[in-house]
């Protein structure tokens, strides 16, 4: 009983630090604030996280899982090819509108650098390396343009998450985005990176 409560605890203590971390940033963030919006003490989050850098490793962990989660189901279901790439793209938006929290910790995270960001980049790298070997397939098969897959992986990546975010960046200042602008700068994207990526038949 003690150790489910103290679980429940510490899922609602990492829920709000992401919250926090992904839309306030890191420096934003009091602890002494997020223990009083979820209407417990300071000491209790120290008990779970000993340190702020310490809560930011496990909610980019938890992140981390969840953000894989997210992009092997949208894989799951999509074809082959350029099938791949439209799912992956089309994953990033909705979470861009359902959970801007998980792509704004991404941003916040690439600005902290090391060893945050180091954090990151070990968690995905299994992700990272199936991109690359799918790109690098697709461009054997003919089926892409011959380039460089980690040079088109971190480009694509910078691209995405630019275009997927803005979204967020509009509510920060007070603009709320309509699902048709939301919708046609996926269009957009999509026929942006078809056009590069994909080889001419």
């Amino acid at each position: 009983m003690r150790a489910a409560k103290a679980r429940e605890t510490d899922e609602r203590i990492l829920a709000a630090a992401l919250q926090s971390f992904g839309t306030k940033g890191f420096e934003a963030t009091s602890l002494d604030h997020l223990a009083g919006e979820l209407g417990i003490t300071k000491q209790t989050i120290l008990y779970h996280h000993p340190s702020k850098a310490e809560l930011l490793d496990a909610v980019i962990d938890r992140a981390s899982i969840d953000l894989t989660a997210t992009f092997d189901a949208a894989l799951s279901g999509a074809g082959p090819g350029w099938d791949r790439i439209d799912a992956l793209v089309r994953s990033v938006f909705r979470l861009a509108l359902r959970r801007p929290e998980l792509l704004g910790l991404v941003r916040e995270v690439s600005r902290l650098g090391a060893p945050a960001s180091t954090r990151v980049a070990q968690n995905l790298e299994p992700l990272v390396a199936r991109a690359q070997r799918f790109l690098g397939d697709e461009m054997d098969a003919g089926r892409m343009r011959r380039s460089d897959p980690a040079l088109v992986l971190v480009s694509a990546y910078s691209t995405v998450l630019g275009v997927a975010t803005e979204v967020e960046v509009l509510r920060a200042v007070g603009i709320e985005p309509t699902l048709r602008s939301t919708v046609a700068r996926r269009r957009e994207l999509l026929a942006f990176l078809h056009s590069a990526l994909v080889a001419p038949t």
